[in-house]
């Protein structure tokens, strides 16, 4: 018998029971609904203690990577702390130390903290106001000894939030940030893979972050980034993004632009049928996509027919609201 235990509580855990067995037999609220490892209503994540093998069965290289595992495989073989996904809201107070514009509707925002903040480039976290009011924004940067977390917010029509990001906040204010969350981002491993990143808008942000990473840890392998908008005032980081195409061989940059006035040295189409007319064959690929959420699905499709595993396909899933 092992104890499982959610913040201060112990549910025991017999030796015939998994872990979903045992916590429902406590009452315990936890989302489940095949109970064979298929549907993973049941994943939940073990901060302190790797989980046995099995009971990671399907699950991609990233959740294995933070102790994520499946209750209803999982047969304990120690004694285990459990988080369940609703207790993931866990705050930290950090201070605006940038505040500035990227482009005309896109602002950066840098937010540093006191102590250590854990997390992969390309991850996401929540942000939130003093009232409550709270909205999911990926990470642009890499984990460096400064502790700051990097946001592209974008102004979105009526946004409070964003409105509010953009009109109110200043360098010195404090705003509460989340945990980071999502699978998205890079694992230092298979360095002469391709790495296919394709984002719209703000969606560079995560893809920014997973691309300096994989430099940083030497990926040999080719990498290109297909970044897009319907208008050139809406891109930004051009400059930049063109400089560390030069600094590394492997590294291609394509900006797109989908609207009518396109300058030379830019592609014209949607940054999703650019990359796939440029990069017919994703076999062996891993493949990162951020942006508007009709063209995250479409690619998600058109890279897997291409060849790409499922397994090697990243986009979190979360909606910008504009509200």
């Amino acid at each position: 018998m092992y104890k499982l235990t959610i913040e201060e509580k112990v549910y025991a855990c017999q030796a015939d029971e998994t872990v979903l067995d045992a916590l429902l037999r406590g009452n315990v609220n936890i989302s489940y609904a095949c109970k064979k490892g298929t549907c993973h209503s049941c994943l939940v994540r073990s901060p302190d203690a790797v989980p046995p093998e099995a009971a990671q069965a399907g699950l991609k290289d990233t959740l294995k990577k933070r102790n994520h595992f499946l209750a209803c495989l999982c047969h304990p073989e120690q004694d285990m702390a459990i988080k369940l996904p609703d207790q993931s809201e866990f705050y930290t107070e950090g201070t605006v130390v940038v505040n500035e514009m990227l482009n005309r509707n896109t602002l950066l925002l840098a937010v540093a903290f006191k102590d250590a903040f854990e997390f992969n480039a390309g991850q996401f976290v929540n942000l939130q106001r003093a009232d409550g009011l709270t909205r999911s924004y990926s990470i642009a940067n890499i984990p460096q000894e400064s502790n700051t977390l990097e946001f592209h917010i974008r102004r979105l029509p009526g946004g409070k939030f964003s409105g509010w990001l953009h009109d109110e906040i200043r360098v010195g204010d404090s705003i509460a940030v989340s945990e980071p969350r999502g699978h998205c981002f890079y694992l230092p491993e298979r360095h002469g893979q391709g790495i296919l990143l394709v984002g719209t808008g703000t969606g560079l942000a995560p893809l920014a972050g997973i691309l300096t990473d994989a430099l940083a840890h030497g990926h040999s392998g080719p990498i290109y980034l297909f970044h897009g908008s319907r208008e050139f005032e809406d891109l930004y980081r051009i400059d930049e993004l063109c400089q560390l195409a030069q600094r590394h061989q492997n590294f291609h940059y394509i900006p797109c632009l989908s609207g009518k006035h396109v300058p030379a040295g830019f592609s014209h189409g949607r940054a999703d049928e650019v990359a796939l007319a440029s990069l017919p064959d994703l076999k062996a690929w891993r493949v990162f996509l951020c942006g508007h959420p009709d063209m995250v699905k479409q690619m998600k499709k058109m890279a897997f027919l291409k060849g790409a595993s499922m397994k090697d396909i990243y986009a979190d899933a979360f909606l910008a609201t504009p509200v």
